[in-house]
């Protein structure tokens, strides 16, 4: 009876996500729901100290990350720089390779620390007067936008600014630059097998007779390339947060960051309190790292741009905060749902029942995709993941003698896996703005989504083979136990 009482409190928060209800609302309903049924008694206080006790310290870790992330995303959207950066790499690459064009583009901005909803606004103009110009389907535009922002750069390369590749330093102790090689040849393997995916099907629609088609919504006007900001100037910003990141951070088995070296491992602040707060250096240097290169990003578009943000920026930050403080706060009530879950009898169950898959990095990679796919969440599915099981992933990782840098790159790969299933947010808004409909264009996107899972098994079988984990300077010849 607890096993069920467990389950079905992921399937209700599962459903209530497809059906597009607020996670903030029904995930502390679907948490207490499973306390009631287990402990009517135990409610409030499972609310109070354990669901907003998760809650509130999700948000005391990552909310500047979300915060910082938006606001770059909106100024770097305001001050034109997204489009000076779409027009220099499709210029660069080629308008009449236009899945490849958009691909590179919307990578070029995540991985430059743009947020993945201001990706498709920037992208989608550019795609739609492209696609048309090939005579493209419009409909395998969501698929290409979704193989740019949505997979490689978010998850898989290392240094990637994006929550994803930032929530597992906190429970590995690692930075966002962990297991380098694995997380690169994983992100190949994405990057190639989905343009030749995408190629595959473009393919079809020409041997079909299929074209971009008539009558869609939506439909952009044409984009204006005029007055835009030099290219050298737009990929600034983006450069400046690469470097900044890596340099606040460390190459992992290179040479160590600059918080590492300014604040050891541990920080005593005492100002003038009564007693010193001590801050534990090593599972936060990556997130510090990231909002200093957030900040030094939005500090260089200022710069650059003052004269057109200062007319713009005071309504665009308020879109920013309102995103921000909607996707932390859904990420934080998943992860306070994820805590209350694994308290339960019934989780030890399920538990149980995962133990029996003997590989950890198998057992990890398939809790974590799960959970992102039921909540339709990357950050989510991960938090609640991580929340319930991360000692166990070490310890059986430990046994294994495998390093924490391939259980970070494993966990946020996995994230990012089965994240894309239908009620996914990034999703729903992907085709919204685009103006199709999960009919036309869903099949693409769920292509990319199994690609981005089956990467994930890539990489850990790479790693049995061969056992890299870090840098070429230093790599980790250690591995564990065989699949």
């Amino acid at each position: 009876m607890s096993f069920l009482v467990a389950l079905a409190a992921l399937v209700f928060l599962m459903f209530v996500a497809y059906r597009g209800f607020s996670v903030i609302l029904f995930a502390p309903v679907a948490a207490m729901g499973a306390v009631l049924l287990t402990d009517p008694g135990a409610v409030p206080a499972a609310f109070t100290g354990l669901f907003m006790d998760k809650m509130v310290g999700f948000a005391k870790l990552y909310f500047p990350v979300f915060l910082l992330g938006a606001v770059f995303g909106k100024v770097i959207e305001l001050s034109g720089f997204s489009k000076s950066i779409v027009a220099a790499v499709i210029g660069l690459v080629g308008s009449q390779r236009a899945m490849l064009a958009i691909v590179l583009v919307c990578a070029v901005l995540t991985y430059g620390g743009v947020s993945l909803f201001v990706v498709v606004f920037a992208a989608y103009p550019f795609a739609a007067e492209m696609f048309r110009a090939g005579n493209i389907p419009k409909r395998l535009i969501p698929g290409t936008i979704a193989l740019g922002a949505f997979s490689f750069t978010m998850d898989s390369l290392p240094f990637s600014p994006q929550i994803q590749n930032i929530i597992p330093t906190t429970y590995f102790k690692t930075t966002n630059g962990a297991a380098p090689i694995l997380g690169t040849i994983g992100a190949i393997f994405i990057f190639v097998f989905g343009l030749l995916y995408l190629e595959w099907r473009r393919r079809q629609a020409v041997a079909a007779g299929e074209g971009y088609g008539e009558g869609h919504s939506n439909e952009p006007p044409p984009v204006d390339t005029t007055e835009l900001a030099p290219a050298a100037v737009a990929f600034l910003p983006l450069i400046v947060v690469f470097v900044v990141n890596l340099l606040l951070g460390g190459f992992p088995g290179v040479f160590g960051g600059l918080i590492e070296r300014v604040y050891g491992t541990s920080y005593d602040l005492t100002l003038a309190l009564d007693h010193s707060i001590a801050t534990p250096i090593a599972s936060i240097k990556a997130i510090w790292a990231v909002e200093g290169a957030l900040i030094a990003g939005i500090l260089t578009v200022f710069a650059f741009a003052f004269p057109k943000l200062k007319k713009t920026f005071a309504e665009g930050s308020k879109a920013a905060v309102g995103g921000a403080l909607l996707a932390a706060m859904n990420t934080a009530s998943e992860y306070g749902f994820g805590g209350v879950i694994a308290a339960l009898p019934g989780f030890i169950v399920i538990k149980d029942a995962l133990k029996t898959i003997p590989n950890p990095l198998v057992n990890e990679a398939i809790t974590v995709t799960s959970l992102a796919g039921i909540t339709g969440s990357a950050s989510g599915g991960m938090s609640i993941a991580l929340a319930a099981m991360a000692k166990d992933f070490i310890a059986m990782a430990e046994a294994a003698h495998i390093p924490p840098e391939v259980l970070h790159r494993v966990a946020s790969m996995a994230s990012g896996g089965m994240d894309t299933l239908p009620h996914n947010g990034a999703v729903i808004t992907l085709l919204a703005v685009t103006g199709l409909t999960h009919q036309q264009s869903y099949k693409d996107i769920f292509a990319v989504t199994c690609l981005k899972t089956l990467a994930v098994f890539f990489v850990i079988a790479v790693y049995y083979v061969t056992g890299l984990v870090q840098s070429p300077f230093r790599l980790n010849s250690e591995r564990g136990s065989r699949i």
